[in-house]
């Protein structure tokens, strides 16, 4: 197979080897000769555009790039943006204008068999096989399903413990150290020192993540929670009191009402921040668009991807903004 690149170079895979040509250089041959690959260049030397080791050799060239491993071979043709973005080279539609593609989509005539152009299309981009759209956005979803679990698992938990932790209702000084301690404690630790304690417990994967980021809230909010608790006027309490409110009734009539404008306040707002903080964890743990994204930063291989990564991240954190507000808005009332 003989591949012409831009700016005249050209690159012909034979079998195991490779011989990529450049002008005014000469032509370089990559051959895979057992378990190593033998790289030849016209001056014996290896220039810097070249990388080159026995496991894999790496040619960056004016017109395109190949890589030389010991399982494939492969030869990218620079293109202004990202022509296989939708649809690879194996599809049928790959070529096709936007008006063309507007028309296909439809007309009658069937390009797939059996399925309709529209369906057909969907589905090329849905599995397209470079860009893994189906993977990118099951790895967003991961990401903010970590976020949502971990925030509010922590508020579920952090909630009765803050009552306990509140001057104005549990007497006990006692009881009030020893769980404002623990406050201080699992959240003095970084959600990523928790990450890589809690990975050799349960593994590399979301649970890790969404339990960093649970016992690292839980300490956070325990505290923000007490302190909103101990501001809560007295006054309306004794008058729930004084109806012959139960306990129980006296923290649910009395208490809660004061507090929950607060308290989802500072929910949505974490979830907010911890879906950024999963993308950092995913690294880590491996789960989520955090570790496609390290991935694509180790191999060094593709930058579009990584662009295409960061692109998607910072539209999630985006999203998840607006959406909080939105939720505030709705849940707590705009002045």
């Amino acid at each position: 197979m003989r591949v012409a690149l831009d700016a005249g170079e050209t690159a012909e895979i034979d079998g195991p080897t490779l011989r990529y040509t450049r002008p005014g250089y000469g032509t370089v041959t990559a051959a895979v000769q057992g378990r190593e690959i033998v790289l030849d260049t016209p001056d014996g030397q290896v220039p810097d555009w070249i990388s080159a080791s026995s496991a894999r050799v790496t040619i960056t060239g004016d017109g395109g790039r190949a890589v030389v491993t010991r399982a494939r071979t492969e030869v990218y043709a620079y293109s202004f943006g990202w022509e296989l973005f939708f649809f690879t080279l194996d599809s049928p539609f790959h070529g096709r204008t936007l008006g063309e593609l507007a028309g296909l989509a439809f007309s009658s005539e069937r390009v797939v068999p059996g399925q309709s152009n529209l369906s057909a299309m969907i589905g090329d981009i849905w599995n397209n096989s470079m860009w893994r759209h189906k993977d990118v956005l099951w790895a967003i979803f991961e990401t903010v399903l970590m976020a949502f679990l971990g925030t509010m698992g922590a508020a579920i938990i952090a909630l009765p413990l803050a009552f306990m932790a509140a001057k104005g209702f549990t007497p006990l000084k006692p009881v009030r150290f020893g769980v404002r301690r623990i406050f201080d404690f699992v959240r003095g630790v970084d959600a990523l020192i928790w990450t890589v304690v809690l990975a050799r417990a349960f593994g590399p994967g979301p649970l890790t993540g969404t339990l960093a980021i649970l016992v690292t809230d839980t300490g956070t909010f325990g505290k923000i929670f007490s302190e909103a608790l101990e501001n809560v006027d007295r006054k309306q309490i004794e008058g729930v009191a004084s109806t012959g409110a139960k306990p129980m009734q006296h923290y649910r009539f009395g208490v809660v009402p004061q507090v929950v404008p607060v308290l989802l306040s500072q929910i949505l707002y974490f979830l907010e921040s911890n879906t950024r903080s999963a993308t950092v964890i995913g690294a880590i743990t491996g789960g989520g668009i955090g570790l496609m994204l390290t991935q694509a930063i180790q191999t060094q291989k593709d930058w579009e991807e990584v662009a295409y990564y960061i692109v998607l991240i910072v539209l999630m954190v985006m999203v998840m903004d607006w959406l909080s507000g939105k939720l505030r808005g709705a849940l707590i009332g705009r002045r």
